[in-house]
């Protein structure tokens, strides 16, 4: 069985055989003018042939000869009709005519034809270059789609219709045919079917697309062999997409690199029942493009059978101008809808610094740098780090100073330095310094550390004996404080430093480091060479600790 797809352009078609490759247009006896056969066919019409020709002069008479294809040369003729008239064409001389064919037998037949026209010039034996296709032509006539008009609550589609058989040699009487099989084109997709003894068919499917060119054909079967199948003319079936609506538990996200979100919502559809809940539809999170075009998926799921969703969002594509959507496009039976959002990715920095307190009461900030690894990560226009405080290191911190960082390289991996040294009255406060992230960029602080400086006192210094004899031993007395809050407290381990300046001179000179005991009090000796001032005071010129410097104290010695 040939299957074939036939269009209302099929006279078209016969009127331009003559361009064929391989067929010259038969002329009367040779000569260029008189009659021209250009073609003789069935043009798939059961038991009719249609002869295109032309000539001079009117044509007055036609006659089809028809002959088994299988038959040799000099075979007799299956049969003949003359009985033509005109079917297409301005007048006589140029046109389409029809005939009734009666044969005996179904199959394909060669056609010669003889033609005259008014001026007596005849054409005989022209062979068409098409065979008389003499076969049983399957057809649908009454293809139906239920409903016409699909929508989300009616999106099954029902296909339906009788499958006809015509002989050609019985023309006006189409039969329907039993156990053909159809084949229903559905856009993306087919369906098959069978027909029942009335030769009626149906087959069901869901539509994919909005819009679909429904089509069938019957296909070959043992009770029609050699028929001619005709696919049905096109239907367009358009569905009906019903609006959308979602509700979403944020519409912003800021997110830690590494970190992950979740956005939580339901999705609704509108139908004739109303708005209902829309299950198994996709919700996607997609970043936008400049053109605000959907450019990158960021993130998706399903709602469940009640229409309700849970999105995670990693923080592994930021997307500052994204979309979320509801459905996706070119749904059949429901719209898009769309809500604006914003992820950002706060990506990774690394910062340190050494801080210091002086004994003038300056923190000093050095060695500081900050850095960020991800190259998706950048730089404010003007970055800054604050040297914070607090009393207890845990909570209550204030800003001390702003520091504003120099971009050297504005690169990832390649970290900017910073420095600086300000006064503070802040003796005895923990410190860090902190960068400020922002939706693109985490926050980041160093370790705090606890930097101190005590107020410290020597109570009490004198030197025994004195007056002493030259060469003896001199003894100091004395206690070291330092002051914690409002309160005086032995200093153990505060090692003063003693000095002795000669009578007549101006100029301390250093002597010693002497010891001191849990309790603060000083002990240490010393040998008695000459008369002076013997001084004691903590100092530490390289600040090194967390005991400021006292004031000296002293105790003049006569050495006799």
């Amino acid at each position: 069985m040939r299957r074939s797809t036939f269009l209302a352009a099929a006279t078209a078609t016969a009127l331009s055989a003559t361009l064929f490759t391989g067929f010259s247009p038969a002329r009367a006896d040779g000569s260029a003018t008189g009659p021209v056969l250009s073609d003789a066919d069935g043009w798939y019409q059961p038991g009719m042939v249609y002869v295109t020709a032309h000539s001079d002069s009117p044509l007055t008479h036609i006659t089809a000869h028809f002959y088994p294809v299988d038959a040799p040369d000099g075979a007799p003729e299956a049969g003949s009709t003359e009985d033509f008239t005109q079917d297409s064409g301005d007048d006589a001389k140029s046109g389409v005519w029809r005939a009734p064919v009666h044969l005996a037998d179904l199959g394909d037949y060669r056609v010669t034809v003889d033609l005259e026209d008014a001026s007596g010039a005849t054409v005989t034996g022209a062979l068409s270059p098409h065979n008389l296709q003499y076969r049983t032509i399957m057809r649908i006539p009454d293809l139906t789609a239920t409903p016409s008009v699909p929508d989300y609550l009616h999106q099954q589609v029902t296909v339906s219709g009788t499958v006809l058989a015509t002989d050609p040699r019985h023309p006006d009487s189409p039969v329907p045919a039993a156990d053909v099989p159809v084949d229903i084109e559905t856009g993306r997709g087919r369906v098959d079917a069978t027909t029942a003894a009335d030769g009626r068919f149906s087959g069901t499917f869901v539509p994919v697309e909005d819009s679909i060119a429904l089509t069938a054909s019957p296909l070959a079967s043992d009770a029609y062999p050699g028929a001619i199948d005709f696919m049905t003319p096109k239907q367009y079936l358009h569905t009906i997409q019903s609006p959308v609506r979602f509700t979403a538990s944020t519409h912003v996200l800021n997110l830690k690199q590494g970190a992950s979100g979740t956005v939580t919502g339901r999705a609704e559809i509108q139908t004739t029942a109303g708005w209902q809940p829309l299950p198994h539809t996709d919700i996607t999170l997609a970043g936008l493009d400049a053109n605000g075009l959907p450019e990158y998926l960021v993130a998706e799921t399903t709602t469940d059978s009640q229409g309700a969703y849970t999105l995670h969002v990693s923080s592994y594509n930021a997307a500052p101008n994204a979309e979320l959507s509801a459905a996706a496009p070119y749904m059949p039976f429901q719209q898009v809808a769309t809500e604006p959002f914003s992820l950002h990715v706060a990506y990774t920095t690394h910062l340190d610094a050494t801080v210091s307190l002086s004994d003038k009461s300056a923190l000093h900030v050095d060695n500081g740098y900050i850095y960020y690894e991800d190259a998706r990560a950048h730089w404010p226009a003007k970055p800054t780090v604050t040297v914070q405080y607090s009393k207890d290191g845990k909570s209550g911190w204030k800003d001390a100073a702003t520091i504003p960082i120099k971009l050297h390289y504005n690169k990832p991996l390649m970290p900017e330095v910073f420095a600086r040294t300000f006064a503070t009255k802040q003796t005895d406060a923990f410190w860090r310094v902190r960068f400020n992230g922002n939706p693109d960029l985490a926050t980041s602080t160093t370790k705090p550390v606890h930097l101190y400086r005590y107020a410290t006192r020597i109570t009490g210094f004198h030197a025994t004996p004195n007056p002493v004899r030259k060469g003896q031993s001199i003894g100091f007395a004395g206690t070291v404080q330092y002051k914690n809050g409002a309160t005086w407290k032995p200093l153990d381990g505060g090692s003063p430093s003693l000095y002795f300046k000669p009578r007549g001179s101006s100029t301390y000179h250093y002597v010693c480091n002497v010891d001191t005991d849990k309790h603060g009090h000083i002990i240490g000796l010393e040998s008695a060479d000459r008369d002076g001032t013997w001084a004691l005071a903590i100092d530490r010129p390289d600040g090194t600790d967390h005991y400021l410097n006292s004031a000296r104290v002293t105790d003049y010695v006569d050495v006799r």
